[in-house]
Protein backbone atom coordinates (compact mmCIF):
# COMPACT_ATOMS: atom_id res chain seq x y z
CA UNK A 1 0.00 0.00 0.00
CA UNK A 2 1.14 3.54 -1.16
CA UNK A 3 2.65 5.59 1.81
CA UNK A 4 0.44 8.47 0.59
CA UNK A 5 -3.32 9.65 0.00
CA UNK A 6 -4.15 12.19 -1.58
CA UNK A 7 -7.98 13.26 -1.14
CA UNK A 8 -8.70 15.98 -3.74
CA UNK A 9 -10.95 17.30 -6.59
CA UNK A 10 -10.55 15.43 -9.68
CA UNK A 11 -8.04 18.67 -11.23
CA UNK A 12 -4.87 19.57 -11.15
CA UNK A 13 -5.40 22.95 -9.40
CA UNK A 14 -3.22 23.54 -6.06
CA UNK A 15 -2.59 19.72 -5.23
CA UNK A 16 -0.26 18.94 -8.43
CA UNK A 17 2.54 20.81 -6.77
CA UNK A 18 2.49 17.76 -4.21
CA UNK A 19 1.93 15.63 -7.06
CA UNK A 20 5.15 16.79 -8.45
CA UNK A 21 6.88 16.61 -5.39
CA UNK A 22 5.80 12.80 -4.44
CA UNK A 23 6.77 12.16 -8.16
CA UNK A 24 10.06 13.88 -8.73
CA UNK A 25 11.47 12.07 -4.82
CA UNK A 26 9.97 8.42 -5.84
CA UNK A 27 6.98 8.55 -3.82
CA UNK A 28 4.34 6.41 -4.64
CA UNK A 29 0.93 7.74 -3.29
CA UNK A 30 -2.69 6.45 -4.21
CA UNK A 31 -5.41 9.26 -5.23
CA UNK A 32 -9.10 9.42 -3.82
CA UNK A 33 -11.45 11.39 -6.00
CA UNK A 34 -13.28 13.91 -3.67
CA UNK A 35 -16.02 15.57 -5.59
CA UNK A 36 -17.49 19.03 -4.27
CA UNK A 37 -20.73 17.74 -2.32
CA UNK A 38 -17.87 15.58 -0.73
CA UNK A 39 -16.09 18.17 0.41
CA UNK A 40 -18.69 20.38 1.59
CA UNK A 41 -20.69 17.88 3.87
CA UNK A 42 -18.20 15.71 5.27
CA UNK A 43 -15.73 16.34 8.05
CA UNK A 44 -12.78 15.60 5.29
CA UNK A 45 -12.07 19.06 4.43
CA UNK A 46 -11.22 19.16 8.72
CA UNK A 47 -9.25 16.32 8.89
CA UNK A 48 -6.87 17.09 5.32
CA UNK A 49 -3.13 17.93 6.58
CA UNK A 50 -0.39 18.19 4.16
CA UNK A 51 2.58 18.07 7.11
CA UNK A 52 4.34 15.24 3.80
CA UNK A 53 6.02 19.02 2.86
CA UNK A 54 7.91 19.35 5.80
CA UNK A 55 9.33 15.79 5.63
CA UNK A 56 12.43 15.07 4.56
CA UNK A 57 14.49 17.46 2.40
CA UNK A 58 11.98 19.25 1.02
CA UNK A 59 11.67 22.70 2.48
CA UNK A 60 14.78 24.13 1.94
CA UNK A 61 18.16 23.37 2.75
CA UNK A 62 18.25 26.03 6.04
CA UNK A 63 16.01 27.78 8.25
CA UNK A 64 15.78 30.34 6.82
CA UNK A 65 15.59 29.30 3.12
CA UNK A 66 12.95 27.44 5.31
CA UNK A 67 11.30 30.35 6.20
CA UNK A 68 11.51 31.98 2.99
CA UNK A 69 9.62 29.13 1.04
CA UNK A 70 6.55 29.78 2.35
CA UNK A 71 5.75 33.33 1.17
CA UNK A 72 7.92 33.08 -2.05
CA UNK A 73 5.03 32.22 -4.35
CA UNK A 74 2.39 34.63 -3.02
CA UNK A 75 3.18 37.22 -5.46
CA UNK A 76 1.71 34.51 -8.13
CA UNK A 77 -1.41 34.33 -9.28
CA UNK A 78 -2.84 31.11 -8.63
CA UNK A 79 -4.93 29.09 -11.09
CA UNK A 80 -7.74 29.15 -9.18
CA UNK A 81 -7.65 33.12 -9.80
CA UNK A 82 -6.76 32.21 -13.21
CA UNK A 83 -10.20 30.88 -13.39
CA UNK A 84 -11.82 33.17 -11.64
CA UNK A 85 -11.38 35.53 -14.75
CA UNK A 86 -11.41 33.39 -17.59
CA UNK A 87 -14.48 34.72 -18.45
CA UNK A 88 -13.96 38.32 -17.52
CA UNK A 89 -11.24 40.08 -17.30
CA UNK A 90 -8.60 38.13 -19.01
CA UNK A 91 -7.53 40.58 -20.71
CA UNK A 92 -6.48 42.70 -18.04
CA UNK A 93 -5.18 39.86 -16.54
CA UNK A 94 -2.75 38.46 -19.34
CA UNK A 95 -1.45 42.25 -19.26
CA UNK A 96 -1.16 41.86 -15.98
CA UNK A 97 0.80 39.02 -15.53
CA UNK A 98 4.64 40.35 -16.87
CA UNK A 99 4.57 42.05 -13.48
CA UNK A 100 3.38 39.10 -11.55
CA UNK A 101 6.48 37.09 -13.17
CA UNK A 102 9.43 39.89 -12.87
CA UNK A 103 9.80 38.89 -8.94
CA UNK A 104 10.63 35.38 -10.25
CA UNK A 105 13.16 36.35 -12.78
CA UNK A 106 14.69 39.20 -10.26
CA UNK A 107 14.90 36.33 -7.69
CA UNK A 108 16.84 34.08 -10.14
CA UNK A 109 18.95 35.60 -11.16
CA UNK A 110 20.22 36.97 -7.21
CA UNK A 111 20.09 33.02 -6.84
CA UNK A 112 22.86 31.57 -8.35
CA UNK A 113 21.43 32.73 -12.09
CA UNK A 114 19.06 29.97 -12.26
CA UNK A 115 21.60 27.42 -11.22
CA UNK A 116 19.94 26.32 -7.92
CA UNK A 117 16.54 26.73 -7.29
CA UNK A 118 14.13 29.32 -5.94
CA UNK A 119 15.45 29.37 -3.06
CA UNK A 120 18.94 27.94 -2.31
CA UNK A 121 20.64 25.10 -3.72
CA UNK A 122 17.91 22.32 -2.71
CA UNK A 123 14.58 21.76 -4.58
CA UNK A 124 11.99 22.88 -2.26
CA UNK A 125 8.38 22.97 -2.51
CA UNK A 126 7.97 26.11 -3.56
CA UNK A 127 10.00 24.80 -6.49
CA UNK A 128 7.52 22.58 -7.53
CA UNK A 129 4.68 25.30 -6.59
CA UNK A 130 6.09 27.40 -8.87
CA UNK A 131 6.99 25.06 -11.18
CA UNK A 132 3.46 23.33 -11.37
CA UNK A 133 1.78 28.07 -11.73
CA UNK A 134 4.60 28.53 -14.32
CA UNK A 135 3.54 25.09 -16.63
CA UNK A 136 -0.27 26.51 -16.31
CA UNK A 137 -0.02 29.76 -17.40
CA UNK A 138 2.06 28.30 -20.37
CA UNK A 139 -1.09 26.45 -21.24
CA UNK A 140 -3.32 29.37 -20.87
CA UNK A 141 -1.31 31.88 -21.93
CA UNK A 142 0.74 30.74 -24.18
CA UNK A 143 4.25 32.61 -24.63
CA UNK A 144 3.86 34.41 -21.70
CA UNK A 145 7.51 33.17 -20.44
CA UNK A 146 8.94 34.32 -23.65
CA UNK A 147 10.28 37.55 -21.96
CA UNK A 148 11.63 35.72 -19.01
CA UNK A 149 15.33 33.72 -19.62
CA UNK A 150 15.38 32.57 -16.25
CA UNK A 151 12.04 31.40 -15.64
CA UNK A 152 11.88 29.77 -19.05
CA UNK A 153 15.31 28.18 -18.32
CA UNK A 154 13.83 27.25 -15.02
CA UNK A 155 10.92 25.29 -16.02
CA UNK A 156 13.34 23.33 -18.38
CA UNK A 157 15.67 22.64 -16.06
CA UNK A 158 12.75 21.30 -12.91
CA UNK A 159 10.83 19.78 -16.04
CA UNK A 160 13.54 17.93 -16.75
CA UNK A 161 14.17 15.85 -13.77
CA UNK A 162 13.89 12.38 -14.80
CA UNK A 163 11.07 11.37 -12.44
CA UNK A 164 9.18 14.81 -12.84
CA UNK A 165 9.75 14.37 -16.61
CA UNK A 166 8.35 11.26 -16.61
CA UNK A 167 5.36 12.26 -14.18
CA UNK A 168 4.51 15.74 -16.24
CA UNK A 169 4.62 13.10 -19.67
CA UNK A 170 2.26 10.82 -17.81
CA UNK A 171 -1.81 10.13 -19.04
CA UNK A 172 -2.65 11.32 -15.19
CA UNK A 173 -0.83 14.17 -15.73
CA UNK A 174 -1.45 15.24 -18.96
CA UNK A 175 -5.56 14.33 -18.84
CA UNK A 176 -6.49 16.03 -15.47
CA UNK A 177 -7.64 19.60 -16.27
CA UNK A 178 -5.96 22.39 -14.36
CA UNK A 179 -8.75 23.58 -12.51
CA UNK A 180 -12.35 21.67 -12.49
CA UNK A 181 -14.41 24.47 -13.51
CA UNK A 182 -12.90 24.40 -17.35
CA UNK A 183 -11.40 21.72 -19.71
CA UNK A 184 -8.16 23.26 -20.02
Amino acid sequence: MPPYTIFYFPTRGRCEAMRMLLADQGQSWKEEVVTKETWLQSPLKASCVSDCVRQGSCTGSSPSSRTETSPCTSPMPSSDTWAAHLEEGKAQYVQELPRHLKPFETLLSQNQGCKAFIVGDQISFTDYNLLDLLLSHQVLVPGCLDSFPLLSAYVTRLSARPKLKAFLASPEHVNRPIFGGHKI
